[in-house]
């Protein structure tokens, strides 16, 4: 059962391959228009440039960090990398670059449709600087070197358009003039939406109007963002990766280099503000602790004088020391309190952390202090004026020194980002990738045919194998015949109106051809049972290869040397007649009116053996003239002096003709167009037989494709030929 299974699925992927093969003209008209659609594109598509650069964020400490010390240590001097991202994102430094470089103004040509790009007529590039906007239109250039205008009229689009030596702006909303100045001037005037000031530069003159705009920072920050990024080259490497991409190579290599440059500068400046802050906070420091240090050093001299030297002990120069030493570390600590509180809040870790410190200060000073109780009164009064002269000193020297440092510093201040590398410009373009879209247009093509050859396989009802008529309709295939390779088609031929070749003439080893010969043996077995020598061959609609079959079957019964009649029974539409070269009259039409004799219409081909009557003028009446005794005693007459009578008759379901002339028949078979014909179509044709008590002997399945489990049918015909003998 399962290798019955597989059989079926093995034939059905061998019909489903061989049905594509088949509509090889279609999947390959859809890779051509895929490949013209992607190369229209190409033709279209402006190429797009891509440049970067690289920016090192360095691991650096501020100017505070001076005073700090090793405080310094605990406060994140490093600007994160996302942080640094944010920047370079920023109107900040954006907004700069957009500013420098009048990014702010838009400029295009109005002609650049579609049909413009595909035929090149107009090249517009645009170039920005500091001091203008240059826009080139093939050898054609204007300069707007001042574009200031009313805020309503920002973000909003404005026709420039040229006349005279003169220049004018136009609403394209409301399509009136909004703004009218000579060329090669600045121009200023005020309405009532504001103040205009534009300025418009060329010596050239012009046909054709510009779109102009004047966007808000808003809008231009989105427009250079759309095309600009950031981004970490690895984690936590602190190298960032800048990309900008546009279709002018030197634009966008302009763009980004600004970008670096204004990154670079805020950042100096902003390291320089805190070293400038920290210079201020020295500046206000140093008069107040030199004046302070003045009076200590008044006092302890005046003491001197009055108790004259006194002698210091080693345990009191030991506690002097340690004092001295504490109160340093507490004066510096609460100025570096001082500063840092300006820059953090109390509940702050720095903040808590030095607090701390400043309160254990505070407990060893206090603890000392009350063993300098206990010395004697005068040893304890030196020990604390020459504490105070000796804190001061320290103290300003230390401060004095950290000021000098400062402002060598600042002098020197270069910011903690570098530039590794800055924008060059680009050679090869970034998009399109034309070879990887042409291949993917192949790819895509040859998808998109072979999906429509699918549903086009899946929309075709028609019969598709002979065993679906016999299981479906109980009627024997006489034949399959496979399509003639070099057969022409039937609507060229009678388009063109020209004679239509006999294939079993032109070509009798043809597949089609062998596949007729086979029926000859089961011709001959019908006809034995058959009421006389007539074979009418019949079918559901027209166009499924009736005159095809029945005149190449008449051909090849006459090779084997029996005297054939071919009767062209289509009155109507028949062209039988081309096959013979001969006219369309004297035929059975005037048989039928009795304006010509049996003899008149009966004629002989250039195959031997082979005769042939034509329809004649179509008459007004064909079912009533197939009726009458005429046709009948016509019939007799020939059945007598021929062996074969074949009749091409009429479609079936179209007239009844084709019913009436196989009333005569003494054999009657059915042609069926293969994945055309309907098997619904066909039953009703066998009914319609049935009920004019006509039996159909069988049916010839034609124009089978080849795809049909791989093969032709049964009656599949190899091109065995006998080879001659001169060979």
């Amino acid at each position: 059962m399962s290798q019955t299974a597989n059989t079926e699925d093995t034939i059905d992927l061998k019909e489903l391959f061989f049905s594509l093969i088949a509509q090889w003209k279609l999947i390959a008209l859809c890779i051509i228009l895929s490949l013209i659609c992607a190369l229209l594109y190409l033709r279209t598509t402006p190429d797009t440039y891509a440049v970067d650069a690289l920016v090192q964020v360095e691991d650096s400490k501020g100017a505070s960090a001076a005073l700090l010390g090793d405080l310094s240590s605990m406060i994140e001097q490093k600007s994160p990398a996302q942080a640094e991202i944010e920047i370079l994102k920023s109107r900040l430094v954006l907004g700069e670059v957009i500013n420098h470089l009048n990014l702010n103004i838009r400029i295009s040509g109005t002609e650049d449709s579609f049909w413009n790009r595909l035929m090149a007529k107009h090249k517009y590039s645009t170039e920005y600087s500091k001091k203008s906007v240059l826009f080139k239109d093939n050898q054609n250039s204007f300069d707007v070197r001042q574009f200031d205008i009313p805020q309503y009229f920002q973000d909003k689009n404005l026709i420039l358009s040229f006349k005279e030596g003169k220049y004018s702006l136009t609403d394209e909303t409301t399509e009136q003039v909004v703004f009218s100045a000579p060329l090669n001037q600045i121009s200023q005037s005020s309405s009532e939406y504001g103040l205009w000031k534009v300025g418009v530069f060329s010596q050239d003159s012009f046909d054709a109007t510009y779109n102009i705009r004047k966007q808000s920072l808003p809008a231009a920050m989105q427009s250079l963002t759309s095309n600009y990024s950031v981004a970490e080259k690895g984690k936590m490497t602190g190298v960032l990766g800048l990309n900008y991409q546009g279709e002018d190579t030197q634009h966008i290599t302009q763009v980004l280099n600004a970008i670096l440059a204004a990154y670079s500068q805020q950042n100096i400046e902003r390291r320089s503000a805190e070293t400038a802050q920290t210079l201020k906070f020295l500046e206000n420091q140093l008069p107040e602790l030199k004046q302070q240090l003045d009076v200590a050093e008044r006092e302890f001299n005046r003491f001197r004088q009055q108790a004259n030297t006194v002698d210091v002990t080693k345990e009191s120069e030991l506690y002097l020391t340690q004092s001295i030493t504490l109160e340093t570390q507490k004066i510096q600590l609460e100025q570096q309190v001082v500063e840092a509180s300006s820059k953090y809040m109390d509940e702050h870790p720095m903040m808590q952390q030095m607090n701390a410190q400043l309160a254990a200060i505070n407990k060893k000073i206090a603890e000392l202090d009350g063993t300098l109780k206990r010395l004697p009164e005068l040893q304890r009064q030196y020990l604390q004026l020459f504490r105070e002269v000796e804190v001061k000193q320290q103290l300003y020297t230390g401060l004095l020194n950290s000021y000098q440092q400062l402002r060598i510093a600042k002098a020197g201040e270069i910011g903690n980002v570098r530039i590794v590398d800055t924008a060059v410009e680009p050679i090869q373009p970034i998009k399109p990738k034309k070879l990887q879209i042409l291949i993917l247009s192949i790819f895509l093509g040859g998808f998109l045919g072979t999906l429509l050859a699918l549903l086009r396989n899946m929309m075709r009802s028609g019969i598709k194998d002979a065993a679906q008529i016999e299981n479906e309709l109980d009627l024997p295939v006489y034949a399959t015949v496979p399509r003639s390779l070099t057969q022409a088609s039937r609507n060229n031929l009678l388009n063109k109106r020209k004679n239509i070749p006999i294939l079993a003439v032109k070509d009798s080893g043809d597949i089609a051809i062998e596949s007729l010969r086979s029926m000859r043996t089961a011709i001959h077995f019908a006809l034995m049972n058959a009421s006389n020598n007539v074979i009418a061959l019949s079918g559901p609609a027209p166009e499924i290869g009736k005159s095809f079959i029945t005149v190449n079957l008449a051909t090849i019964l006459a090779q084997g040397g029996k005297r054939v009649l071919v009767i062209d029974g289509d009155m109507r539409r028949g062209y039988l007649h081309k096959y013979f070269n001969a006219e369309v009259q004297p035929g059975l039409a005037e048989l039928l009116n009795h304006q010509n004799s049996y003899e008149d219409i009966v004629q002989n081909s250039t195959v031997e053996n082979l005769f042939f009557v034509t329809r004649g003028k179509s008459p007004v009446n064909p079912s009533e003239l197939l009726s009458t005794d005429q046709f009948k005693a016509f019939l007799d007459q020939a059945s007598a002096h021929f062996d074969h009578i074949l009749i091409d008759t009429p479609p079936v379901l179209a007239v009844t003709d084709g019913i009436i002339i196989a009333q005569y028949a003494g054999v009657n078979l059915l042609v069926a167009r293969h994945a055309q014909t309907q098997i619904k179509e066909l039953e009703i044709t066998v009914n319609r037989f049935e009920q004019a008590n006509v039996k159909v002997n069988g049916v010839i399945l034609n124009d089978v494709q080849k795809g049909a489990a791989g093969s032709y049918g049964y009656n599949y015909a190899y091109a065995y030929t006998a080879h001659k003998d001169n060979d």
